[in-house]
């Protein structure tokens, strides 16, 4: 049977509605009963209905030697986006164009901007005898052709399983004149086959400052009064960035942020094209060793580099994601402690209005429950939001989590009535949450972008506010620190718990009666 083509050059059709023409569904069940040789409806029905059940869950949380979406992505994507962070740096991924290209378009996908990096384009050979000749013409012609001001080398799985030394590599190219033998090339050693990018970054984060602090002429200068900012791998990290160095301008501190992504993830459409823009400068990375303290806004993307600090003779401290008005409190407490100088009466009215955001609209969120997952810190600032507003977490799930964090969230949930029913899930992924959010179901799910597909299998509303946010646009533009930030994050929900009331209530004259004006 054959149909007339719907797409032509005077009616382009979009692909949803292109694939819904007679021609592609009849093309859609000749595949179907052709070649995919699947199950009958009625056993695909049957055993969907039972991955809902309990019996399944248990079956679920036994499993060990599979994984299925993780709530992370690998090392190396980590290290790239704490290298980028710097002035005019170049990421150099010593491994496959292939792995590079993924890196790249992960992190497009999210800020819709172009993402410079290179790789020293491993093949078989090179899996064979190692990647040194790779390294030398790869490093001569990043820095010939880019002209960065620094390149920022890792790894990934192929470099790794055959034990390629990055730090002899280095040497070795420099002394072939691949870059000058004072020109930085920091490196960080990420197999993407353990770990998640939040380790990644770390391990970067740790590299990039150890090249400049281990060899530094005047490390036995007094410590100034500068305060050094880590934010870790945050994907809303331009909006966020741009709130915290707001938030010094108003205290008056000296500080600087240590990997600013904020202009190389948002670089203006004027006409000039920006492979490098923006960023820590290297100057301000060898003077932040001379730092009274390094705060890190996130704990579990800074282990390494925390302790390195610390080591460095600096006061440190850490949070988890300051989201809401507590955490920001805290924030805000620290920094006036280490400054001496007083929280700004304009924070002061910042916090006031919020709690008064709190207050209008605490009663469409009294008694909402919800999942979260993502990573560590996120997860547990936002267990912190959510019960701030009388909320219920109920499932609090990270593949990253650790047993510590566990502990962390369950101590969280133990000091506010509503977290009586929430529990947190390290180690697990979007298969185990599947299974919790049916046989324990919640109102919303807060995620990334991952979640649209348990949205569409168990109908319960997601709402994005997590690297990564691909179907979405714009989100990373605008801060969820701080209490600027709270406020938008508190919208943001607002607005999906309005638009489902909406959803639910349209329907004339069976629904209408809640189909509200006023919310």
């Amino acid at each position: 049977m054959t149909f007339p083509v719907s797409q032509d050059a005077d009616k382009v059709l979009d692909h949803f509605t292109l694939f819904r023409q007679p021609e592609y569904k009849a093309l859609f069940e000749r595949k179907k009963a052709e070649f995919e040789y699947g199950h009958s409806d009625e056993k695909v029905a049957e055993v969907s209905e039972w991955t809902k059940s309990e019996d399944y869950k248990a079956k679920n949380f036994a499993r060990e030697a599979v994984v299925i979406n993780p709530t992370k992505a690998c090392q190396p994507i980590g290290a790239m986006f704490a290298a980028q962070g710097f002035e005019g740096t170049l990421p150099f991924v010593h491994g496959s164009q292939g792995c590079v290209a993924y890196y790249r378009t992960h992190l497009t996908r999210h800020f819709k901007e172009p993402n410079s990096a290179v790789s020293s384009s491993m093949t078989e050979d090179a899996a064979v005898f190692g990647g040194l000749n790779n390294m030398i013409d790869g490093l001569a012609n990043a820095y010939t052709l880019y002209k960065p001001k620094m390149i920022a080398v890792l790894t990934t799985c192929m470099a790794e399983v055959i034990g390629d030394d990055l730090a002899g590599f280095i040497t070795n190219a420099k002394n072939k004149e691949s870059v000058p033998q004072d020109f930085p090339v920091p490196h960080a050693h990420t197999p993407a086959f353990v770990g998640s990018h939040i380790v990644g970054y770390d391990n970067m984060m740790k590299g990039i400052l150890s090249h400049f602090w281990d060899k530094a002429e005047n490390f036995d200068t007094p410590k100034d009064e500068s305060i050094n900012l880590i934010g870790g791998f945050d994907g809303y990290a331009v909006g966020n960035n741009r709130e915290l160095k707001r938030i010094f301008d108003l205290f008056g501190i000296t500080g600087r942020i240590l990997s600013d992504v904020s202009d190389v993830f948002d670089t203006p459409a004027d006409g000039e094209y920006r492979m490098y823009d923006g960023g820590t400068t290297l100057e301000e990375t060898k003077a932040a060793l001379h730092a009274k303290a390094t705060i890190s806004l996130q704990e579990y993307n800074t282990t390494q580099t925390l302790q390195f600090c610390k080591e460095k003779g600096q006061e440190v401290a850490k949070f988890n994601y300051p989201m809401g008005i507590a955490a920001t409190d805290e924030l805000l407490v620290k920094l006036s402690e280490l400054t001496g100088k007083p929280i700004p009466e304009a924070l002061k009215l910042e916090r006031g209005r919020l709690v008064d955001a709190f207050s209008d609209s605490h009663a469409h969120l009294h008694g909402k429950r919800f999942a979260i997952y993502g990573d560590p810190d996120f997860c547990l600032g936002m267990t912190r939001f959510l019960l701030e507003l009388g909320a219920e977490p109920v499932h609090i799930l990270s593949t990253s989590g650790s047993k510590k964090w566990e502990k962390q969230v369950q101590k969280t949930l133990d000091g506010s009535p509503f977290g009586k029913d929430g529990k947190a899930y390290g180690g697990k992924d979007l298969w185990h949450l599947r299974s919790l959010l049916f046989t324990d179901k919640v109102d919303y799910i807060i995620g990334n972008s991952y979640g649209k597909y348990l949205e569409r299998d168990t109908k319960i509303p997601l709402i994005r506010l997590t690297y990564p946010v691909f179907d979405r646009h714009h989100h990373h533009r605008y801060p969820t620190w701080g209490y600027q930030g709270a406020l938008n994050v508190l919208v943001r929900i607002l607005d999906r718990i309005f638009e489902d009331m909406d959803a639910t209530t349209n329907e004339v004259g069976k629904t209408d009666y809640s189909f509200d004006l006023i919310r």
